[in-house]
């Protein structure tokens, strides 16, 4: 049988079954960066799409994650996490056809049509895929080598999503010169090296081991499953706090991209190169953060990590003033340090702790849930955003100090609000809110913040030390399945 399972694994098979699901990782993120975020963005912008339209897009996917509901019945069913994971993962990939070739056969009007359909059939193919996956991963990995093994994956991925976004981000630039009536085209051709990139993912994940599924004797239906997270006080708890902060973040990171391009008016490379600079940040981090959550929590990790991004956010407030001035370009740089520090933090310990949590039996339905309401959250967020932009542009906060005395009147412009910035402002309040609900978290393991502040930067200064020439650089991009197993041999004995 071609995606047979075991009720057992080897610790040969489980090595190798790992060393895939990396490649996996980095062939994925080479098509997400060629094929979402900032080219996507500027895509639809070069279409002609308006702001609710780019809040629509933002919001997309995430709401397409409500289906890894009903997906649970279809996993349960099959028995078989791979089969599913392969075709629906297949089928998703393959709806960036139609999108790639918008600009050849298509209008703007039509084009932008295609662009969200595709969209759609992609985020919902995909949300079936994760749905299994996730369950995939949880019994594939051993539990406390989570942290280690998903910083690992996350730290190649995002050396893989900064080199090529520089060379896109140029190549774009470089294409709109030579062929300025053709724009369109030079987006075509990255999401044909993503969907490419795609592909050679999927075959990779075709030869990942799977363990058997383990399940319940009970048969308490499809209704059942999904209510019993929510039954669970600790991992409900959970839900509200994931929920609410996506539903904070994702208000106002989808106009990011859009901010940079349209009010402050960066070419993309220089809003690559920012990107590149809060990847740069995932990289040094990603190993410490991983360490963090494996000695003490992944709550201790969120606990500092995610106050570190809504600092973040509350400085993009003040990036204009509410024009570009003095502090605009100094900001944007340490907007980013600190985005690429904290989301390093925040993207390992948020998706760990759900795996963490989630009962072994269980996991497939726990971790829907879990979806469900970050899925709503973040999805109903950048729709309203892209409704009342347009709304807040023609309103304005200012805050100013004036010093007067008997020769001259100065004035200080201390925060002006507009469009964008109002949001920006909302999603801080939220994500303060959001913090608070972390509190009735229970995690195995919590410190206290300066402990974890004081093994962050510890690990981050051993990092950096070995980070030295050839040495380093190997150490780096080496899968630590070396370590793995001095630390099975330690157990053994």
């Amino acid at each position: 049988m071609v995606f047979e399972t075991k009720e057992n694994l080897t610790d040969e098979e489980i090595s190798h079954g790992l060393k895939l699901v990396i490649r996996d990782g980095l062939a994925t993120q080479a098509m997400v960066t060629l094929t979402g975020g900032i080219f996507l963005v500027a895509f639809a912008l070069q279409l002609g799409a308006s702001n609710t339209v780019i809040g629509l897009i933002a919001a997309i996917p995430p709401l397409a994650e409500l289906l890894q509901m009903p997906a649970i019945y279809l996993v349960d069913r099959v028995q078989n996490r791979r089969l599913v994971v392969v075709a629906a993962s297949l089928a998703a990939r393959l709806f960036w056809i139609p999108i790639i070739l918008i600009p050849f056969f298509l209008s703007p009007e039509q084009g932008i049509i295609v662009l969200i359909t595709s969209i759609v059939l992609y985020s919902a193919f995909s949300a079936v895929s994760h749905c299994g996956w996730n369950s995939w991963m949880r019994d594939l990995i051993p539990q406390d080598r989570l942290g280690a093994f998903f910083s690992r994956r996350l730290t190649l991925s995002t050396g893989i999503a900064l080199v090529i976004s520089l060379a896109a981000g140029f190549f774009i630039d470089s294409w709109k010169v030579v062929f300025p009536d053709l724009a369109a085209y030079g987006y075509s051709t990255l999401f044909l090296l993503g969907l490419i990139a795609g592909l050679i993912g999927i075959t990779l994940l075709a030869r990942t081991p799977e363990p058997r599924m383990v399940t319940e004797t009970e048969e308490d239906g499809l209704l059942a499953a999904i209510l019993k997270p929510f039954q669970d006080i600790n991992f409900k708890n959970l839900i509200i706090f994931l929920g609410s902060w996506n539903f904070a973040v994702n208000l106002a990171a989808p106009f990011f991209t859009v901010y940079m391009l349209q009010r402050i008016g960066l070419d993309i490379s220089v809003v690559v190169a920012l990107g590149v600079l809060s990847q740069v940040m995932n990289i040094v981090f990603y190993r410490s953060w991983g360490r963090v959550s494996d000695r003490f929590s992944n709550k201790s990790v969120l606990a500092v990590s995610g106050p570190l991004f809504m600092l973040a956010i509350f400085a993009w407030m003040f990036v204009t003033l509410p024009d570009v001035y003095v502090l605009t370009y100094p900001l944007l740089i340490l907007i980013h340090i600190l985005m690429g520090i904290s989301l390093a933090g925040v993207s390992l310990a948020s998706g760990n702790i759900s795996l963490k949590m989630a009962p072994q039996g269980q996991a497939t339905s726990y971790l829907a849930a879990s979806t469900f309401m970050n899925s709503v959250a973040a999805g109903i967020a950048p729709i309203l955003g892209g409704l009342f932009v347009d709304f807040f542009a023609e309103r304005e906060l200012i805050w100013t100090l004036i010093w007067k005395d008997p020769v001259r009147e100065l004035v200080f412009v201390t925060l002006d609000l507009q469009q964008w910035e109002f949001f920006f402002l909302f999603a801080f309040i939220l994500g303060l809110y959001s913090l608070h609900r972390l509190t009735a978290v229970q995690e195995e393991g919590e410190a206290k913040e300066q402990e974890v502040v004081d093994e962050l930067i510890a690990g981050v200064r051993r990092d950096m030390q070995n980070f030295s020439p050839a040495g380093g650089l190997r150490d780096l991009v080496k899968f630590p399945f070396s370590s793995a197993r001095i630390r099975r041999r330690k157990k053994k004995r």
